[in-house]
């Protein structure tokens, strides 16, 4: 009796179109030459670049930005905010769940966990934004 009042329940609200929201990974914008360039990830497997319309990203990338969130979590909620130097050529603020991180391409030479989101960032906007 209580599967059947469970399938019932299940298929009731599946029924009513209830959908749940992925929740985002990150909002990581890159400024500095070249212009301004913003990627929304989502935890479904999207991005937005600079806004625009959605677009699939494949189930390694995916990974990636997944395991990149996880990275910069304790990051995040430091608030890390490593500040530009003259030899900088990109910025970088990456807003999570649990806070933001802000820092300039040149502290990926210390910090590896910085270097991934660099590294992220210019493969993701190169394959996914078209730039």
């Amino acid at each position: 009796m209580y599967r059947g009042l469970c399938l019932i329940v299940a298929v009731s609200l599946a029924g009513c179109g209830l959908s749940m929201a992925s929740p985002d990974l990150f909002l990581l914008t890159r400024s500095g030459q070249g212009g301004t360039v913003t990627l929304h990830v989502s935890d479904d497997g999207t991005l937005h670049c600079n806004g625009g319309p959605k677009k699939a990203l494949s189930d390694k990338v995916l990974l990636q930005a997944r395991d990149l969130a996880s990275t910069l979590d304790k990051d995040a909620k430091a608030g890390l905010d490593i500040s530009r130097t003259p030899d900088s050529v990109y910025s970088y603020t990456i807003k999570l769940q649990d806070g933001t991180i802000r820092f300039p391409d040149t502290a990926a030479v210390t910090h590896h966990d910085l270097a991934q989101a660099d590294l992220f960032a210019v493969q993701t906007i190169q394959s996914s934004c078209g730039a």
